[in-house]
C-alpha cells in the first residue's frame, strides 16, 4: 500500500483523516473504513473524540497515527503543560507528530520568530524524551519554516498548507521538497469550491471517478498527504480508491496550470478573509 516515509522513521498512510467540525460518530467508520491517521488539534475540540474511536475499535494504540497541534493562545503559555493536556485528551502516552499551528499567535506579535524557536526548543526536548515521534509545522510559508530550520537540532518532517488544484503554493510546495519535508494538504477538495470548475469536471469523467477522488490523487501525484473529512461508510472508502489509479502526465500539468480557484481566506500574515 502506498505510504510516505518520513526521514526519522515514522511510516504515515497515504491518506489522512482531518478531524475538524468532527463528531465521534464520524470517527467510529473512518476507522472501519480503513483510516489510520488522524489529524486532530487543540482548537478542533475532536482530541477526545479520537481518542475515544480508537479504543472503541479494540486496535491497539500502535496501529495509528495520531497528530495534534499547538493553538495559537498556548504559544505564550507553558507549551509542554498545553502539550500535555492534549495527551490526557487523547488518552496516549505519546503522539506521533505534533506541529505548531500557526507562525504567529496574533498578527501584532512583533518577534514571532525567537517565539517559533524557543517554542520549537521546547518541542525538541519532548521529542528526545520520546513524547513525540515527529516534529511539524502548520501553516508555515517558507520563511517562517526558515526561521526554526537555521537554528534547530530537529528538522522539521511534516509540514501541513492549504493545497488543491487551483491553488498549489507552488514555491512553498518546491521548498518543503527540496528539504525531504512531507506536505500535507488541508482542505484538498477546497470544501467542494472547485468541483463546478470545467477542467476538474471533465477529467473525472475521463478517469471514470468522483471529483473527491481526482483532487486526492493529483495530490498523491505530487507527492502531497491529502487530509480528507468524509461522512458515511461508502464516501470514506470511496476516497481511499484514490489510490488505485493514477493521473497522466499531461493530466497532471493541466491541473498544474489552472487559474487561481478555491482559496480558502487563511494566510498566516494577514487577517483571515471570509469567503462566500
Amino acid at each position: 500500500m502506498l505510504q510516505f516515509n518520513l526521514k526519522g522513521g515514522l511510516k504515515l498512510p497515504a491518506v489522512g483523516f482531518g478531524t475538524y467540525k468532527a463528531q465521534l460518530e464520524a470517527l467510529l467508520p473512518a476507522i472501519e473504513a480503513g483510516y489510520r491517521y488522524f489529524d486532530t488539534a487543540t482548537i478542533y475540540g475532536t482530541e477526545t473524540y479520537v481518542g475515544d474511536a480508537i479504543r472503541h475499535s479494540g486496535i491497539p494504540r500502535e496501529e495509528f497515527i495520531i497528530a495534534s497541534k499547538l493553538w495559537k493562545s498556548d504559544m505564550t503559555g507553558d507549551v509542554k503543560a498545553a502539550f500535555y493536556r492534549s495527551l490526557e485528551s487523547i488518552g496516549t502516552d505519546y503522539l506521533d507528530v505534533y506541529f505548531i499551528h500557526w507562525p504567529r499567535p496574533d498578527m501584532n506579535y512583533a518577534d514571532w520568530k525567537k517565539l517559533d524557536r524557543d517554542i520549537w526548543h521546547v518541542l525538541e526536548e519532548l521529542y528526545s524524551e520520546g513524547r513525540i515521534k515527529a516534529l511539524g509545522l502548520s501553516n508555515f510559508l517558507p520563511y517562517h519554516a526558515e526561521n526554526i530550520i537555521a537554528s534547530c537540532e530537529v528538522m522539521p518532517e511534516v509540514a501541513q498548507l492549504e493545497f488543491h488544484p487551483g491553488y498549489l503554493q507552488p514555491f512553498a510546495l518546491n521548498y518543503y521538497r527540496e528539504k525531504g519535508i512531507l506536505l500535507q494538504a488541508w482542505s484538498p477538495t477546497a470544501r467542494g469550491r472547485i468541483f463546478g470548475d470545467v477542467l476538474i469536471q471533465e477529467l473525472a469523467r475521463k478517469y471514470n471517478i468522483s471529483t473527491v477522488q481526482l483532487c486526492l490523487r493529483f495530490c498523491l501525484d505530487e507527492g502531497v498527504m491529502p487530509l480528507v473529512k468524509a461522512s458515511g461508510l461508502e464516501h470514506l472508502k470511496a476516497n481511499l480508491e484514490c489510490m488505485n489509479f493514477q493521473l497522466n502526465s499531461e493530466d497532471i500539468a493541466m491541473i498544474e496550470n489552472m487559474p487561481p480557484l478555491g482559496w480558502g481566506g487563511e494566510h498566516p500574515d494577514r487577517e483571515r478573509v471570509k469567503i462566500v
